[in-house]
């Protein structure tokens, strides 16, 4: 009788490397996703972290100190009301631990940084990443004359 020792055979030198290989490939095609996928993901989340900073310097920015305007020293933000808008806005959305700075009392910028929570890099270890947002505003004076007039027609 003959012993047949092919792929599957016992006394096979290489039997169960195809199994290694298979895992190891797995593994790498699994961390590979991962990478793909959370890295849009952060990509996503700074985007919106951009925008929440953004949006919290726009709120800031609305708020002008009427009454230096009324006395005529010129256009500036109302300093504590304007801080408080900005991080009213951001815990509304779940974002505590901005920086608010005024620069020249025309420009409001806001920085903070959030945590980015990790769909399946949370595998090998890494659940969350840092992502900073930054955004700001710049008051701008309005129009203060009216538009001329059209002149002459099509």
């Amino acid at each position: 009788m003959s012993s047949r020792r092919g792929l599957w055979g016992r006394g096979d030198a290489e039997a169960g490397t195809l199994s290694i290989f298979v895992a190891i490939t797995a593994t790498m095609l699994l961390m590979l996703t991962g990478l793909v996928l959370d890295g849009g993901g952060r990509l996503r989340a700074i985007e919106r972290a951009d925008a929440l900073a953004q949006e919290a310097a726009r709120a800031a920015g609305q708020q002008i100190d009427q009454a230096a305007l009324l006395q005529g020293q010129g256009l500036r933000l109302d300093v504590g009301p304007a801080e408080a808008a900005a991080s009213s806005y951001l815990a509304a959305n779940g974002i505590t631990g901005s920086t608010f700075q005024l620069v020249d009392n025309t420009i409001v910028k806001i920085t903070f940084t959030t945590k980015y929570h990790t769909a399946l890099l949370g595998l090998v270890g890494l659940d969350e990443i840092s992502v900073q947002g930054s955004g700001q505003s710049r008051l701008v004076p309005g129009v203060s004359t009216a538009d001329p007039a059209p002149t002459g027609g099509p």
